[in-house]
Order: C-alpha cells, then structure tokens, then sequence
C-alpha cells in the first residue's frame, strides 16, 4: 500500500469515526415522527397535527422526503443505524469534495480534515445534512464544469445536465436548495471578474459556457416547484430568513460566539485562507475569491452557516495552501518522491503501511462501538432531555393542554404526540415572529404572562428546573409542582 493511498483511507477513517454519534438535537426528534407520520397514513402534511396552537393550520413541510429516509434509518436500525447513516453521508459529501480538491496530498488531506472538523457543529440527523451532501455534490459538479478543458465534443455540458433533477428532489428534501443557486451565482460572478481582469492563471468559462449554466439554473428552478407545495417553495428561504425571533433568541441562527470552543476550527480555516493567499505565488482565481468571501460573510450572519463554510471552501483553501506551501512538502504531484512512492514494491514499507491501517481501524471501532452503546444514548436523554418528566406524565396522565419550553418541543411529539400536542417546537415558519415572541414573554415572566397561560387555555408547563418561568410558577398559588428532577419540572393547574 503506497503512502499517498494510506494518507487517503486514513483520512476517510476518521472522518467516519467523527461522524459516529448520538445524532439527535432538538429537532431530530420532531422529524423522526414526521416521518413516521407520513409512511403511516400515506400522506404529505400540508396542515399542522403535532400541536395545539397551529393545529391545522397550513404547513410547509419542506423536508418530507428527507424525513421519510431518516425515519427508514431509524425504523431498521434504530439509533446505531440513523449514527451509521449519518455518518456514511457526511463521509460520501466528503469524498465528492476531495475528488476536485488540488494539489499535494498532505495538504488535500489536512485542510479536508480542518473542513470536517469545521463543520462538525451541525453533523444531526436533519434534513439539512442531506442539504449538506447535495452542496458537496453541486460544488463538485461546478468545479468539474469550470476547471475540465474543452474539447470538440464539449463533453464537460454534462456536468451540467444532472442539476434539475438535483434540484427537483432538493425541492422535497430541504428548503436549502437555495445553497445551490448561492453556489452558481457565486461561479457567475466569478467568472464573469476573470473575464473582466483578464485572469489567465486558472481555467475560466466562456461566455458561452456560462449562457449555458444560467439556462440549466433556470431549469432548475422551475424543477424546485414541482413538490406537495408547489411555487410556495421558491418563497420558503425568504420566509424562514424574515423571522426575527430567529436571530434573536434561537442560537444557531444568531452570530457565532467566538468565545465558544466549537467556532474556533472556522476561525482557524478562516485565518489559514488568509495566510495562503497571501502567500500564494500566483493570482487569486476570482471564483474562489467570491465562493470564500460569500461563506465567510453568511457564517458571520448566522453559525448555521459555519457547516457550510468548512465544505465548500476545502478546494479553493487547498489551491493556494499548496501554490504556498507545496514546494516544501514532499509527495508534491509530479514530484520524484511521489513517482517513486506510486511505482513503490518494497514488501516492507508495504506491510508497515498495512499495519498502521490496521490499528487505526481497531482504534476506530473502539470509538464507534462506545458512541454507539445503550450507556452513552441513556447518559444523553438523561443529561439534555426531560426523559423522566415525559416518562412521569406517560403514567399519570395529567389534564393538559401543555405549555413547554422550545428545546424540547421536538422531543415531546417524538414522545407524548398525540396524547399531548405541543405548544411550541423547532418548526419556526409555523409558529412565525409574534407567536414566538409571545412565548419568550412567558418563559421570562413579563407582564400579561399569566393571562397568555389562561387565553391559551394551559393545564400543564413543562419547563426548566431553574427556568424564570418555573421561578415564578411556584410562588402562584393556583399552579402545584407535581415532578421535578435535575433537569425538568412539571406544574399543573389546581
């Protein structure tokens, strides 16, 4: 086995074995039951049947094909097999993305590494990750379209040619098809700079080449409507993005906090993009300088983004990493040591790489049966989730309907739905900006919040032990504790 080929299966390794994880936040679970919900009753919800404030109510379920293929995973293979699956298409995004990635292999393999680990903070079972692997797949198909040579049978069209079906079955995944359109204008624009600055260094589109990608992406577009929703899909982005109360309560919609461990590998990849086109001996291709500064600008907007930013910007980082640093690594392609790696026989070196190999999958499967076991999915519903709450009022039965806390509405249709419709979940588009912030106003106890519990008729809160909302509760006298644990506390109405 020869060094460059050990680098790359050792890469992939552990790129699996990051990926092998409880794969549920907060919305995962909500997902999970409709997915359910759709494969049981053979129907696409377009009204709301999970909660009590929207009930029926029109839903845009963007991502019911993804839920359905999560719920498949879930249904077969339980936890281990939605981890398993979680973790072989974040590893497939990831090979797409390395098959047009340049230059040395030790610097593909490092900033392929940096890119997963930035990315790692949105690495759930939602359907946003499925959004995830069809942008590697667009950015893979772009960079083939733009960097192939033309040849007089212009075979390189038909790059091209599979993006309507992408972006057809996108259309009924996730409401991130957007991300692929982003990703042409990006290429548009770009080239568009090249033409304009007489960019030589890299290969760019002619003019008619890019007549051609703006007829597909019109195609395209049109293929997004054709879904349960139909035209209303091509406004979902605008909905979703409109919603304040996104951006001012809800974490992952908000600005990274740099204060925070998990940013730091996107500001690291940031800072080294910066170095190595400082760096680079070469003019910037204008392509890639707009691609990184639009995945830069949008992970500054919202950390949703950062996911995004440490994928699609391994080609562009590794193309001037290695115009900068190439020359002084070894194994650079066409170097004597790579030739001579590749022609390489020697039974030794061979069985040596075949051992290392061998203890690094060892390794690996140590890790994933330990994120795979009983105890660490126990530990987690115990730690994060209100699982003895949920459990006392599947016995009792207490009248509801229920009040509860935001991060757990998901988890609450994945477990009391329908016994307990829920006042509030993940689904934002549903709910919109006054509704959430007219439950913000509860959970923080301002003025009028006993009277929004008595318009909306609640029998039951299930919040935060330390909650400002459970603070207040106890000292109502017509609201009695009946459960509390670490994690959760549950008030009924006397």
């Amino acid at each position: 086995m020869t060094t460059p080929r050990l680098l790359t299966l050792i890469l992939f390794i552990a790129i699996f074995t990051m990926a092998v994880r409880l794969p549920a936040d907060t919305d995962t679970w909500w997902h999970l039951r409709a997915g359910q919900y759709i494969v049981e009753n053979r129907i696409i919800p377009t009204t709301d049947p999970f909660s009590h404030t929207r009930a029926g109510e029109a839903w845009i379920d963007h991502g019911w094909l993804a839920q359905v293929f999560w719920y498949g995973l879930f249904a077969i293979g339980g936890w281990p097999g939605l981890s398993l699956g979680l973790a072989v298409l974040i590893t497939v995004t990831f090979w797409l993305v390395w098959l047009v990635t340049p230059g040395n292999p030790f610097i593909r393999a490092f900033v392929t590494l940096a890119g997963a680990i930035t990315s790692a903070v949105i690495w759930v079972a939602r359907p946003q990750m499925v959004s995830f692997m069809l942008a590697g797949l667009i950015l893979f198909l772009l960079e083939k379209y733009k960097r192939t040579a033309s040849n007089p049978q212009n075979s390189k069209r038909f790059y091209l040619y599979p993006l309507p079906f992408i972006l057809f079955l996108w259309g009924n995944i996730h409401g991130g098809y957007a991300i692929a359109f982003m990703l042409i204008a990006a290429y548009l624009v770009g080239e568009t700079l090249n033409h304009l600055s007489e960019h030589t260094t890299d290969p760019i589109l002619s003019w008619r080449e890019m007549r051609l990608l703006i007829g597909v992406a019109i195609i395209s577009f049109l293929a997004v409507a054709i879904n349960p929703h139909g035209w209303q899909m091509w406004l979902y982005p605008f909905r979703t993005v409109g919603i304040g109360a996104l951006r001012d309560f809800i974490q992952e919609w908000r600005s990274p906090d740099f204060h925070q461990p998990m940013t730091w590998p996107f500001v690291g990849m940031a800072l080294l993009t910066l170095i190595a086109i400082g760096r680079a001996p070469r003019l910037a291709d204008w392509s890639d300088l707009v691609l990184l500064g639009m995945w830069a600008s949008w992970s500054l907007f919202a950390g949703r983004n950062i996911g995004l930013y440490g994928l699609l910007t391994v080609p562009a980082l590794a193309r001037y990493a290695d115009a900068a640093m190439g020359h002084y690594l070894p194994m650079g392609e066409g170097s004597s040591a790579w030739k001579n790696s590749v022609s390489s026989r020697n039974r030794v070196s061979q069985i040596m790489n075949g051992a290392l190999l061998g203890l690094i999958v060892v390794a690996a499967l140590l890790k994933i049966g330990v994120a795979l076991s009983p105890q660490a999915r126990d530990q987690y519903l115990y730690e994060t989730l209100p699982n003895g709450a949920v459990k006392f009022i599947q016995t009792n039965r207490p009248t509801g309907p229920i009040f509860n806390s935001y991060n757990w509405g998901g988890y609450l249709i994945f477990t009391l739905w329908p016994n307990y419709p829920v006042y509030i979940d993940g689904r934002t588009d549903l709910y919109d900006d006054a509704f959430l912030r007219r439950y913000v106003n509860v959970m923080v106890a301002n003025k009028g919040w006993q009277q929004i519990l008595n318009d909306d008729n609640i029998n039951l809160v299930l919040v935060e032990t330390n909650s400002t909302l459970a603070k207040f509760l106890r000292l109502e006298p017509n609201w009695k504790e009946i459960y509390q644990d670490e994690t959760a506390v549950v008030f009924s109405r006397q």
